[in-house]
C-alpha cells in the first residue's frame, strides 16, 4: 500500500512540481545573497563597536560623551540587522518547507494547495520585513554620519 501511494503518478507531473519548486528556489538564493548582505552589515558593526570600547575613555573626558553616543547608535544598528537576519532566515526556512511540502504533497497525492500559498505569502512578508529593517539600519548609520560643515568648507 505504501508503494502505491508514494509512487510518482507521471514523469510530467513530477516534471511539473520540479519547475514549480524553481521560483521558491532562485528566491532562496536572493535570500541568500540578502542574507550575506546583512552579515557582512553586522560585521562592520560590530568590528567599530569594538574598536570605540578599546579606546573608550573615563567619565570626564571630552571624547566620552561621543564615544557613548556612538556606542549606543551602534548597539542600535546591531539590533536592526540582527532582527532583519532573523526576519530573512525565517522567510528562507518557510520557502524551503514550501518546497518540501510541494514533493510531499505530489508524492503521496495530498492537496494543500491553500496551505502552501498562505506559506509562500507569509514567507515574503517576511522578507518584506527584513528589507524594510534593513533600511531602517541604513538610514540610521546614514544620519549617524554628519560630516562637520567646516570641514565641508562650504562658502
Amino acid at each position: 500500500m505504501l508503494d502505491d501511494i508514494f509512487q510518482v503518478a507521471s514523469l510530467p507531473g513530477l516534471a511539473h512540481t520540479i519547475q514549480l519548486s524553481l521560483a521558491p528556489a532562485f528566491l532562496l538564493n536572493g535570500i541568500g545573497i540578502i542574507l550575506g548582505m546583512l552579515t557582512g552589515r553586522l560585521t562592520r558593526i560590530v568590528d567599530r563597536a569594538r574598536v570605540v570600547e578599546a579606546d573608550f575613555t573615563p567619565r570626564d573626558h571630552p571624547l566620552h560623551a561621543h564615544q557613548v553616543n556612538e556606542l549606543r547608535l551602534l548597539d542600535r544598528r546591531m539590533r536592526i540587522v540582527n532582527n532583519a537576519i532573523f526576519l530573512a532566515t525565517a522567510s528562507a526556512v518557510v520557502l524551503c518547507t514550501v518546497v518540501a511540502m510541494m514533493f510531499v504533497a505530489r508524492l503521496a497525492g495530498f492537496s494543500f494547495a491553500r496551505t502552501l500559498a498562505v506559506m509562500f505569502a507569509t514567507s515574503l512578508l517576511l522578507l518584506i520585513a527584513s528589507l524594510v529593517l534593513f533600511l531602517v539600519e541604513v538610514r540610521v548609520a546614514v544620519r549617524a554620519i554628519r560630516i562637520r560643515d567646516e570641514l565641508l568648507e562650504r562658502s
